[in-house]
């Protein structure tokens, strides 16, 4: 599966035109603020009908105007076409000329990784930005996975405004928290469990990698749920039952009535990147690592995502990196480009003294990107 060609509309500043992608690597070559980024992203907007950079599709759109639309063309078993638009302050999804009702209909179709320096959050950013990836990772191979996300986010949404009202004495009666209590603890579990298995499973390949680029073992990737500690069991693969959190959450009512809103749950849950040191104690690695050692661990994130992808699917993604060499020494680069997973199609941006020129193979299409507009 490769993307052949895109055509964008007043998307960011980006010229209205289409382009060939009709290559297993594509080249983007030009200085800061000329378009190379904003490309990437019209492909990863095709692919996910969101961008990487923003949560407003408002900001996408080029200075003055309203509207704006990305359309792709995807070489799989059938061919097929994607168009994106944002009309009227709504968004609309096309495959194949029929219109999707969710985002979701997009996973299947054009699968993209994306490495950026927004990246850099999931490593020093708050918990909820480590989350996001995470569940991002799951959702990218197992649909079921983001429906029950959904699920627990409507119920947690519900629940939080009980709360709320109970909180401003808006209600007497805590009668409806104690009725939605089995549905937010059962909803919560499945996420938990799907979390532990997958945690563990991408750390094991992290690890590996890790080391193998950075020359730095034993860095794992552990998952810390929030509903552990409540029943006191500290055992790595315990995860409470239904009448257990239950039980928990009724003993916390109170602080919950108090905040306004729900204080432990999935939502609450945290990874961390540890090390295990000589004395077999772990520790956070984030707070001792290098900026160095933090940018690769947010590339190598990225390079594990596509790995779990891969093998959870046998499917290879579109790989969409975005400067990612230009921080490197050369010796990291060659370890990085090395580890790069299997893909069937890459763009890569670089500026241009940046020595790109090593890199491209016998069939890499190169554009140079100015104002906007791709040259081959």
């Amino acid at each position: 599966m490769f993307f052949t060609s895109l055509r964008t509309t007043s998307f960011r500043n980006l010229i209205d035109a289409e382009f060939f992608t009709g290559a297993k690597d594509i080249f983007l070559i030009g200085e800061n603020g000329q378009g190379k980024t904003n490309f990437l992203e019209a492909v990863y907007f095709c692919a996910y009908a969101s961008s990487f950079r923003t949560v407003r599709d408002s900001e996408l759109v080029c200075n003055l105007l309203k509207d704006f639309s990305a359309k792709a063309k995807i070489a799989n078993s059938i061919n097929d076409e994607i168009l994106v638009k944002f009309e009227n302050n709504k968004k609309f999804i096309f495959i194949n000329d029929k219109r999707a009702e969710d985002r979701k209909e997009l996973l299947s179709v054009a699968p993209c990784i994306v490495f950026c320096h927004e990246d850099m959050e999931f490593i020093t950013g708050s918990p909820e930005r480590r989350r996001w990836f995470f569940d991002q990772t799951l959702s990218l191979y197992d649909p079921v996975y983001l429906d029950d996300l959904r699920r627990y986010r409507r119920v947690l949404k519900t629940r939080n405004l009980i709360l709320r009202d109970l909180s401003l004495k808006k209600q007497d009666t805590d009668a409806v928290l104690d009725a939605l209590d089995p549905q937010f603890a059962s909803y919560g579990l499945k996420l938990m469990e799907k979390r532990e298995k997958a945690a563990k499973e991408f750390s094991c390949v992290f690890s590996s990698l890790y080391n193998d680029v950075a020359g730095i073992s034993g860095i794992t990737v552990r998952y810390i749920q929030s509903w552990k500690n409540p029943v006191k069991n500290n055992s790595e693969d315990y995860t409470p039952s239904v009448d257990q959190v239950i039980t928990h959450l009724k003993e916390r009512q109170a602080n919950d009535i108090a905040a306004g809103i729900s204080l432990s749950g999935p939502h609450r849950d945290r990874y961390q990147f540890s090390q295990q040191a000589m004395s077999h104690n772990e520790s956070d690695f984030t707070l001792k690592a290098s900026t160095g050692q933090r940018r690769l661990l947010a590339l190598l994130l990225r390079t594990a995502q596509a790995c779990r992808f891969s093998k959870e699917t046998r499917q290879n993604p579109v790989l969409l990196l975005d400067d990612v060499l230009l921080e490197m020494d050369g010796e990291k680069r060659r370890k990085f480009l090395s580890a790069l997973p299997a893909y069937d199609q890459a763009f890569f941006t670089f500026l241009p003294d940046e020595p790109y020129q090593r890199y491209k193979k016998e069939d890499t299409l190169i554009y140079n990107v100015s104002g906007g507009n791709l040259t081959a």
